[in-house]
């Protein structure tokens, strides 16, 4: 018998971003935060055996000090899961993450993304759902019913990394539901190996094809009659084909996501690129010791210059370097560079390493260079930045 079916975790994490010049609205350069994420797991039947069913919940909150939009809480998950043979029932509120590439993730269309706590649109809202998935020998098939929309959040008129007018409180909807629209979506993924196909040897395959009908959770913008409030988001219905798949062959790692989406403008949209991994890169009694990775992706959008996202026609390079030191530390180095602009760029940096087995330190920093007004890179011109977090994890 389990002595307890109930685990608690989770982490306290201090934040502090630190910007090189005040916005373009004028706000302050120092931005503190506080963030609390616990998370809870329950064995429902882990008292009398190995249990079938089992209950999860993960709050998040976060308070800001210079953002008000920003202070926000979330329930990220709340499920109930139930698995019995090659069954598996997940309901309530929970996360889903579709994709494979570095520079952006174009399959992943699941989960609204929580714009305020990043500018990679990594952090996702917590996405009322059913899902029901079946495993066998030829791939897992996840079907979902998500009843309920998110809408996505924005920065304040104090916040950085905030887009100039919006006013979130006022958005329209294709759909005469608004956010009560039942979505559903469909997806089959399966893993495999296939021999001998190349003189690199046995390939590696993860492949992912999914199907979404619903409301885009990306926001077109309406433009009002309202100098203070001038743009409004609008969430039209649309249906999108996905496909991502992931091949590792030796050292190299290839990488690639594309969709076709059918909405207010149809287009299609592909990343797709690799990561060359040198193994055991070191000097002297260090040898043996880093993996140095090589990572460049190329990133297309039907639309073109049109495009309301960065990545119409960029090149994404990287460097991923990996100390595989008892302290977990990890740096990467990425530059996405318009091809059809010279002077439009974006780069980043992300580094994470632990001081022990309770305390873990990160540190991302972002640079963005636009000339065009019409770019999206252009409106974070001046929000060039350095985040330090230190987490408590318990």
């Amino acid at each position: 018998m389990r002595l307890s079916p109930t685990e608690l975790r989770g982490s306290i994490a201090l934040e502090h971003r630190q910007f090189f010049q005040s916005g373009s609205e004028g706000q302050e350069t120092a931005q503190p935060s506080l963030v609390l994420a616990p998370e809870w797991y329950w064995d429902i039947d882990g008292l009398w055996r190995e249990g079938e069913s089992a209950f999860a919940l993960s709050p998040f909150f976060r308070w800001d000090g210079m953002d008000d939009e920003r202070t926000h809480g979330d329930i990220r998950e709340a499920l109930y899961l139930y698995y019995h043979d090659n069954w598996e029932l997940r309901a309530g509120i929970g996360r889903v993450f579709w994709g494979v590439t570095e520079s952006q993730h174009l399959v992943d269309v699941i989960n609204q993304t929580d714009a305020v706590e990043s500018v990679d649109g990594e952090d996702k809202l917590g996405q009322p759902m059913v899902q029901l998935s079946y495993f066998s020998n030829w791939g897992a098939v996840d079907a979902f019913v998500l009843p309920y929309f998110r809408e996505r959040t924005f920065a304040g008129k104090d916040g950085r990394l905030s887009v100039p007018g919006v006013d979130p409180d006022k958005a329209l909807y294709e759909s005469s539901r608004k956010q009560q629209h039942m979505d559903v979506a469909l997806r089959y993924s399966h893993s495999f190996s296939l021999e001998e196909m190349s003189a690199w040897g046995t390939g590696i395959w993860d492949l992912g094809v999914s199907y979404f009908h619903g409301t885009n959770r990306d926001p077109y913008f309406v433009v009002v009659d309202d100098l203070t409030y001038p743009l409004i988001p609008f969430y039209a219905q649309m249906d999108q084909v996905g496909l991502d798949v992931q091949a590792l062959w030796g050292d190299w790692l290839w990488k690639a996501e594309a969709l076709r989406r059918w909405s207010w403008d149809d287009h299609t949209a592909f990343t797709g690129g690799f990561e060359y991994t040198f193994i055991g890169v070191g000097w002297g009694e260090e040898q043996h010791i880093w993996d140095v990775g090589v990572l460049a992706e190329y990133l297309y959008d039907s639309r073109g210059s049109d495009a309301p996202v960065v990545g119409q026609n960029d090149l994404f390079v990287g460097l991923r370097w990996v100390l595989n030191d008892i302290a977990g530390t990890e740096v990467l180095l990425g530059v996405s560079q318009d091809l059809d602009d010279s002077d439009s760029r974006t780069g980043r940096i992300e580094a994470s390493s632990r001081f022990n087995d309770a305390w873990k330190w990160h540190l991302n920093a972002w640079f963005f260079e636009a000339n065009d007004s019409h770019d999206p890179v252009y409106v974070y011109r001046r929000d060039d930045m350095v985040t330090m977090k230190v987490s408590y994890y318990f």
